[in-house]
């Protein structure tokens, strides 16, 4: 498959269903969780340090989930949705770059929120800039990353960092011991 340099709404669910890098690899989030709508832009090269850019966008809604139980009567996205939009971002990056294995979030070193994000907000806009990234043994990515509303940076993240790995299972008899990770 032809890498894109960008992706619809539609084209990322059917992706969350591992129907195009695999099932086996990374996906990103299905519905409510996956908090991108449209990726505008990614590339390889670019960005603050010339090893890969995405920007992407999340359309806001009065009726997003989130609004009815956080926090009533003062209706605020969760700073933390934000911040797993730019990791869901990065680790697409990983799997949209030819990585191989099953995705997890490994930190952040820095965030600050200096806004938020309310019903009467129409558009999130995330940018990222990818700083750093190993394939081997593992693949894993480091990238910066912001989130904009109405034009505004209002969070920020240094060294957001995501990883692929392929020996992850999913233990369904519940034994922590089996857990890879």
């Amino acid at each position: 498959m032809e890498q894109q340099n960008s992706y619809t709404k539609e084209e990322l669910l059917i992706i969350a269903k591992g129907e195009i890098f695999g099932i086996k690899n990374a996906k990103l989030p299905q519905e409510p969780m996956l908090m991108v709508d449209r990726i505008l832009y990614i590339s390889e090269s670019g960005g603050k340090y010339g090893k890969g850019e995405i920007t992407a966008e999340l359309d806001i809604s009065p009726s997003d989930w989130f609004f009815h139980c956080h926090f009533k009567g003062d209706p605020v996205m969760p700073g933390c949705l934000g911040l797993d939009g730019m990791w869901q971002l990065i680790g697409f990056f990983l799997t949209w770059g030819g990585a191989k294995g099953k995705g997890r979030a490994l930190g952040v070193a820095d965030v600050k929120f200096r806004g938020q994000v309310r019903p009467y907000h129409k558009k999130i806009t995330y940018r990222i800039d990818i700083k750093k990234l190993l394939k081997k043994p593992s693949s894993v990515i480091w990238g910066d990353g912001e989130l904009c509303v109405d034009d505004r940076v209002i969070y920020s993240a240094k060294n957001l960092q995501v990883g692929l790995f392929k020996n992850l299972i999913y233990d369904f008899g519940g034994d922590p011991a089996l857990d890879t990770f």
